[in-house]
């Protein structure tokens, strides 16, 4: 699975790309703990190019989501396919991290600077 990263001001939006399952989920786990940790106000995962979504991969979101919560950095999701937006809602995640039907949405429920750097990008 590949992350790419990207800062806007205070944001930290990651870009996966690939199934988040059982052979990517620690990778994943990993790369977002990071983030979590990276002294930002949030954490934003763009989920447009991830297909589906296993249970070890939820855990990876619940454990980065109460290390945010213990740091005060949120963690948000955006780009749900509808094939994950169903896994969130039966899950319940939904009531785990804020959900943003867009990137740009997300990044402006951060701050009106991460909103900013994201409209002159």
């Amino acid at each position: 699975m590949d992350i790419d990263e990207i800062k806007y001001d205070s944001a930290i939006v990651l870009h996966p790309d690939g199934r988040l399952d059982q052979d990517t989920a620690a990778a994943f786990q990993e790369r977002l703990l990071l983030a979590v940790g990276g002294g930002g106000e949030a954490v934003i995962v763009d989920f447009s190019k991830i297909p589906y979504v296993s249970s070890v991969g939820l855990r990876a979101i619940m454990i980065a989501a109460k290390q945010g919560k213990t740091d005060g950095i949120s963690l948000a999701v955006t780009g749900l396919t509808p094939t994950v937006n169903e896994i969130f809602e039966i899950s319940r995640f939904n009531f785990v991290v804020d959900i943003h039907e867009k990137l740009r949405d997300a990044v402006a429920a951060v701050s009106d600077d991460a909103s900013k750097a994201f409209d002159a990008s």
